[in-house]
């Protein structure tokens, strides 16, 4: 029996274990660095299979280890993030959240079970392959400054030193049983974006007597609009204002409104140059009426980049474990993933995970309160994990 077959033949004997684990994972979903209560949990399943682990990481954070043979012939990092979204569920299933306005709507539940699959697989077979595999479970990839920033400031990619990294998102756009690839850049870095916009506050009928911001802040979303919107879709650029706050009312002009937004971007100079438009724009805006905003640029994830050679053997490894036709190549994305720290610094490969079914109606979006997936994707990706990080040179 080749070592497919067998990853194969332990997946499938894991596989109710691993599905009643992604239920309890996502029956009880905690928000980014408070999943004290998920990482108890991961550190139990592990301590059931006497599988040893370093827990505290990042408070919440754990690795895992896993020597085959020849430890030192290469090191592999398998990733998965633990953290859950504020967003009520919708779903009408028995494993729905049960902590209330919180919501395993990004699919981290299934990451985690994925890798716990994985690690299941590796540990039984570490005999069998060489090289070593270190494996993290993260915090808070929902909310800047990002866990995994984090846990490499902790050493994560030393002791061992890791030479690759492997990481899977769900993806409801592709069926369950099928996987996407993007080599290159893939997904864009991401920045917070916010300005007050301070005026002179008054009666609304008696313009002479105040300056509205509300004005001030309407020039300025439409000239942030016309320039990274229309003028630079080339750089594939999305700076949008999300939030607009004015306490006035019908006759009160406010004293300030306050605006936040998104910075995102595949070119990580076109991104400082960004911030540097973004200033020139608010100082000009602010001359012309006399009043100055304030802008705040918050730097978040940086572009997620995947490794040519390393992304072209994960999607021969998923053909030959999928089929040709399921392991497919899929575009750029806007979207922000703090793996991107990760892939700055190893060559790396982050890949879709399919888990759509068009026939149960298995189909909404992650970060929506009806997201869900179909369990067999979850067999699947820790077969993908497990291949991968055996196979990669």
């Amino acid at each position: 029996m080749n070592l497919k077959q067998q990853i194969q033949n332990i997946a499938t004997k894991i596989e109710p274990e691993l599905i009643v684990i992604r239920r309890h994972l996502h029956q009880y979903p905690e928000l980014s660095f408070k999943e004290f209560k998920t990482s108890k949990f991961i550190a139990e399943q592990l301590s059931k299979k006497n599988i040893s682990f370093q827990s505290g990481i990042v408070n919440t954070g754990i690795i895992v280890i896993i020597e085959g043979k020849n430890p030192t012939k290469k090191c592999v990092l398998l990733r998965a993030d633990i953290d859950a979204l504020p967003i009520e569920e919708e779903n009408n299933v028995p494993y729905k959240s049960c902590n209330k306005g919180v919501m395993h709507a990004c699919g981290h539940d299934v990451h985690t079970t994925c890798v716990l699959g994985a690690i299941f697989i590796l540990n039984e077979l570490k005999n069998n392959f060489e090289g070593t595999i270190k494996i993290i479970f993260q915090p808070g990839e929902e909310t800047l400054p990002g866990g995994a920033s984090l846990m490499i400031n902790e050493g994560i990619l030393e002791n061992p030193k890791v030479d690759k990294a492997i990481a899977l998102h769900v993806f409801p756009s592709l069926e369950a049983g099928k996987a996407g690839f993007c080599e290159g850049k893939y997904m864009a870095s991401t920045d917070e974006l916010y300005i007050t916009v301070n005026g002179k506050a008054g009666h609304a009928a008696m313009p002479a007597d105040y300056v509205n911001p509300i004005i001030i802040a309407s020039e300025l979303i439409t000239t942030i609009n016309n320039t990274f919107m229309v003028n630079e879709q080339a750089h594939k650029t999305v700076v949008a204002i999300g939030k607009i706050e004015a306490k006035g009312a019908t006759n009160v002009i406010p004293q300030k409104v306050e605006l936040a937004g998104t910075i995102r971007t595949m070119d990580e100079d076109w991104r400082s140059a960004i911030h540097q438009k973004l200033h020139l724009i608010v100082k000009a805006i602010g001359e012309k009426y006399g009043y100055m905003p304030n802008l705040k640029v918050v730097k978040g994830y940086p572009v997620l980049v995947n490794n040519s050679t390393l992304t072209k053997q994960c999607k021969s490894i998923a053909i030959d474990l999928l089929g040709e036709n399921n392991a497919i190549d899929i575009p750029q994305r806007m979207t922000a993933e703090d793996f991107a720290f990760i892939s700055q610094k190893i060559p790396s490969c982050f890949f879709r995970l399919g888990t759509a079914n068009q026939a149960q109606n298995i189909t909404s979006g992650v970060h929506t309160p009806t997201f869900n997936v179909d369990e067999k994707a979850i067999k699947v990706g820790a077969e993908l994990l497990t291949l991968m990080a055996i196979t990669v040179i």
